[in-house]
């Protein structure tokens, strides 16, 4: 990218949520890569309990690591400098810098009124305070990088939230960036959507609304061209590209997962198994569950089967149980018990049928949990499948561990206030195992190749499973081409001239005002 000028920048906003603001920044940024171009991502605000920790110890999105990934950078807490990780419907863990800061409702957070103020950048509960934060990052980032790639959230026009917003058209207009706007095809009334987005939004704003990017197109491209030259004609915008839908991308998400309980993980294919049976996964799909994609890995190995559950009986035929991170321990554990898939647990253990508990998931196969920090329920017992005692402190654990178990070199990350007493049973990772049944903090163990084919092994010995990892599977390598793969799709099926240009020009001059604008 010889030529541009230093800190160029584009903000990649979308028509809805999930319509592929998180994808496209990562194709953006693995094409700018490919092409010599030192490219970082930015997303200033983001809601997820999909989370990372950095090597300096920071907590950002799983989204912006994965997009520094695809930009063959190390990911730091200014490429997400807003963090909220909800703690139920009204109510988030703000994560200021890296840093938990304090719990704030959605009220308080969006301007208004109530909710505890965490911290100095939020004192009042107002989320405008936090411009200056959001853009110190941003212009840090952009006297580092030739390229900022910024995802913004929701919509762009949410009018209800614009007063406040620093992630959106905010951020866009404190750092002069043009905007592309996303729309998946696939939900139908996309010309509508890009239309309504650019109409509801101000003169001022729809300045930097350079056009439009089609997602998850299945057909002949041919025939959207009469609604592209329509749109053209009534917007003065271009659309930069129709991006074809592709099954199995299996990228790191962010607000949600996307996926039945009954289904498999994502749109993942299972290959053949190396041995004669396959292996099935269940994983509960606890309330507030977070850092689902710890079972990813699991998915990609041949012949391993992974369903998200949610009744007792799903268990039965289930080789392994994950019980996942979440963000409310106490209320996964109360979960696990109305729905009876406490008592399945406990038969599992008792019949010598293997158990994971990842985080939280550890925390309530323990004997019992004091929380004063995260539900404030007090002393609560666990189900006692691991002789573990948990208090949870106000201080979060953030760290990068290394170790090995099984034989095997291990790395990992963690993200805690509960802290473990580990009383028995054989030491596994920072947690224990007893018989079947494997606890640990560490998130991520399982994308060190060697670690997870023998910790299979082991869960095919006890399932009386005639199941063979497969000796060559690299997570890491899998990785690497679907974050090329979304390169491919910019590179391929996008204008990327013309993204190219907005990205060092900004916006073209003169782009026509859509009435009504803003309220």
């Amino acid at each position: 990218m010889s030529g541009t000028r230093r800190g160029g920048g584009l903000l990649v906003a979308g028509t809805t949520s999930d319509a592929g603001k998180s994808v496209v920044t990562a194709g953006i940024c693995r094409w700018l890569a490919r092409q010599g171009v030192k490219v970082a991502p930015f997303k200033a605000q983001n809601m997820s309990l999909n989370s990372f920790v950095t090597r300096e110890g920071a907590e950002i999105g799983r989204a912006q690591a994965m997009q520094a990934q695809a930009a063959r950078v190390e990911p730091t807490a200014l490429m997400n400098p807003v963090l909220l990780k909800p703690g139920s419907d009204r109510s988030s863990q703000v994560v200021l810098l890296g840093k938990p800061v304090g719990e704030m409702s959605a009220r308080g957070f969006f301007g208004g009124s109530g909710g505890s103020s965490p911290g100095k950048a939020l004192h009042g509960g107002r989320q405008e305070q936090l411009l200056g934060v959001v853009t110190d990052c941003l212009e840090q980032l952009r006297g580092t990088y030739d390229a900022v790639i910024c995802e913004g959230a929701g919509s762009p026009a949410e009018i209800n939230l614009r007063r406040t917003d620093i992630v959106n058209m905010g951020i866009a207009r404190a750092a002069r960036f043009p905007v592309v706007v996303v729309g998946d095809i696939d939900r139908g009334g996309v010309f509508a959507s890009f239309f309504g987005t650019t109409a509801l939004l101000s003169p001022e704003d729809q300045a930097l609304i350079a056009g439009y990017l089609v997602n998850k197109f299945r057909g002949d491209v041919s025939l959207l061209e009469p609604g592209m030259e329509m749109l053209r004609g009534l917007t003065g915008r271009a659309t930069y590209g129709v991006l074809p839908f592709q099954h199995g991308l299996g990228i790191d998400e962010e607000d949600g997962l996307r996926v039945s309980l009954r289904g498999a993980v994502r749109e993942s294919v299972v290959a053949p198994p190396v041995g004669e049976d396959v292996l099935r996964v269940a994983v509960c799909a606890v309330p507030l569950m977070s850092n689902f994609t710890d079972v990813d890995a699991l998915a990609a190995e041949p012949g391993v089967v992974v369903r998200f559950v949610d009744r007792a009986e799903e268990l039965a035929d289930a080789d392994l149980v994950v019980v996942p991170g979440t963000r409310g321990t106490v209320k996964a554990l109360a979960w696990l018990r109305e729905r009876g898939l406490a008592d399945a647990l406990a038969r599992r253990a008792a019949e010598g049928r293997p158990v994971l508990g990842i985080c939280g998931g550890f925390q309530v196969l323990g004997q019992h949990i004091e929380d004063e920090v995260e539900s404030r329920a007090g002393s609560v017992a666990g189900l006692e499948l691991l002789p573990v005692r948990v208090r949870f402190e106000r201080e979060k654990t953030l760290a990068r561990p290394v170790g090995s178990a099984l034989g095997e070199p291990v790395e990992g990350y963690e993200i805690h206030h509960g802290v473990a007493e580990v009383l028995g049973g054989e030491p596994f990772l920072d947690g224990c195992r007893v018989g079947a049944v494997w606890g640990t903090h560490w998130h991520g163990s399982l994308e060190s190749d060697g670690f997870r084919r023998a910790f299979l092994r082991e869960v095919a010995a006890a399932a009386g499973r005639r199941f063979v990892p497969s000796p060559d599977t690299s997570f890491g390598t899998l990785r690497e081409e679907q974050l090329d793969l979304l390169g491919d799709l910019i590179e391929q099926h996008a204008d990327t001239d013309a993204l190219l240009k907005l990205i060092e020009s900004g916006a073209p001059a003169g782009l026509p005002f859509l009435p009504p604008g803003a309220p």
